[in-house]
């Protein structure tokens, strides 16, 4: 749900697009956490969340060989993506969201999906085409995704160098999976 501040702790958790309806990701022994506005950020920004992580994509087994970020629009109308940015840093490493950085450009229509396909490997089938594309290559079972509406990298992770509330505002939504060490909830 992407309503209140979620934590579900559980011992397998699938996650499934709902373009396809297909599992894409299968968590095991993590917390998922979030999948909403970071404190402080702008109520304006509130419709686009982060509805699926996959940092598994290319791995022995892995269902798709890119790794992946699904945003949705759970607003009424359509959102500019322009000048906005998905970053990553690892769950528990002292690396800024800045090392990894993939500007986006387009717009989500209200109730629409937006596929950012991202770094990968030799397993899996190819993603369904993507809206955007960057190169990140994210942890398969833990790290720290974030949707900013600015088109830079925060020179900050939320744990070892923290986010300012300048930065804090510039979220729209973080989501912290495995052992991340900074998240939503």
């Amino acid at each position: 749900s992407c309503n209140t501040s979620v934590k579900i702790r559980c011992q397998h958790f699938e996650l499934v697009s709902l373009r396809t309806g297909k599992v894409m990701f299968r968590f095991t022994n993590i917390l998922i956490a979030g999948l909403l506005l970071a404190a402080g950020a702008s109520t304006a920004n509130a419709q686009v969340v982060i509805s699926q992580v996959n940092g598994a994509g290319g791995n022995t087994g892995a269902t798709y060989n890119k790794d992946y970020v699904e945003l949705f629009n759970r607003g009424s109308s359509a959102q500019s993506l322009v000048g906005w940015s998905l970053q990553y840093a690892s769950a528990t490493g002292t690396g800024s969201f800045s090392g990894n950085v993939t500007a986006l450009s387009g717009s989500i229509p209200a109730g629409g999906y937006f596929l950012i396909s991202l770094g990968g490997g030799a397993t899996g089938a190819a993603l369904p085409t993507p809206d955007a594309t960057g190169t990140t290559a994210m942890g398969g079972s833990g790290g720290k995704v974030i949707l900013a509406n600015i088109s830079t990298g925060l020179a900050c992770n939320g744990s070892s160098t923290p986010c300012n509330s300048t930065q804090l505002g510039q979220i729209v939504d973080l989501v912290g999976y495995g052992n991340a060490n900074y998240f939503e909830g």
